[in-house]
């Protein structure tokens, strides 16, 4: 059978793109990891399903298979993504689309100069909600790694994030720390482990490393869990502008149970086929 797809991304964070309206797409974990692969496969951070909606309420649903293979909550360059899909691709008319998710309803809002502004829901700090081990919520948790005691912000943006300040993110062992971050125990869910620069109330830099696809060049939800832990710490004020390493995203949060705003491209790249016999 062979499996039309397209390759877009958001600021390099990169995805292929399934429409599977009128068709059913089923795989295993075994061959997106192969689909994934950057050398043998396709090569993508996650895979973006487009399918019907699952009540009224939505105008689509919307499914995320990390690198690894395992389906994760929320991806927000993809959500940015998938909006741009939908529409150019004539599937929907709306320029505001209600996106249903496995972590609840976004609303992805295609802006005239091409870009995306995407409501990401508002953030989520109590810790049985993102999922997190405490006793009670606080502001920062102290996270025991192998070698080092760290302090982190937890918070959901649909997904579990785990916000460390750091002085300088060059000098940052993203790949070392952050792996210890997704698998530590107190995320029962494994965790995306952000590391924020601040360069001033309006302005950061930030490094993520997602859970199943290791550091990526960008990382919607995590720039927004980074937005809102800095502004509930005081650290920052709305609106922010993330500079991470594919590109920039402008992130709006008013506190409490305001949704999170995120603004910024989706980008096409190349349509393909795969045979998933061959897999």
């Amino acid at each position: 059978m062979n499996i039309a797809f397209t390759k877009m991304h958001g600021l390099g964070n990169d995805f292929i793109v399934i429409e599977a309206l009128d068709h059913s797409f089923n795989t295993t974990p075994e061959q997106i990891r192969q689909l994934a692969d950057r050398h043998f496969g396709i090569g993508f951070d996650q895979l973006l399903l487009v399918e019907p909606p699952m009540s009224e309420e939505m105008d689509f649903s919307y499914r995320i298979f990390n690198a690894d293979g395992n389906e994760v909550e929320q991806c927000g360059n993809g959500a940015r993504c998938f909006a741009r899909f939908v529409y150019d691709r004539g599937l929907t008319e709306k320029t505001e689309i209600r996106v249903g998710t496995p972590s609840g309803i976004i609303v992805p809002h295609l802006l005239d100069d091409g870009l995306v502004c995407v409501d990401m829901g508002a953030p989520e700090f109590e810790p049985e909600e993102i999922p997190f081990i405490a006793e009670s919520r606080q502001r920062l948790y102290q996270l025991s790694l192998d070698e080092v005691e760290i302090n982190i912000a937890a918070v959901s943006m649909g997904n579990p994030h785990a916000v460390q300040i750091v002085k300088n993110i060059d000098e940052t062992s993203v790949s070392e720390t952050g792996s210890q971050i997704e698998h530590h125990p107190r995320f029962p869910q494994r965790a995306n482990a952000g590391f924020m620069q601040i360069l001033g109330r309006q302005a950061i830099r930030l490094r993520v490393w997602e859970r199943g696809s290791g550091e990526t060049l960008a990382c919607g939800t995590g720039a927004c869990a980074a937005v809102a832990a800095g502004i509930d710490q005081g650290l920052l004020d709305s609106p922010v502008k993330v500079f991470l390493r594919g590109g920039s995203l402008d992130i709006e949060w008013a506190g409490d149970d305001a949704p999170v705003l995120m603004t910024g491209p989706a980008e096409y790249v190349y349509e393909g086929m795969f045979e998933m016999e061959k897999l």
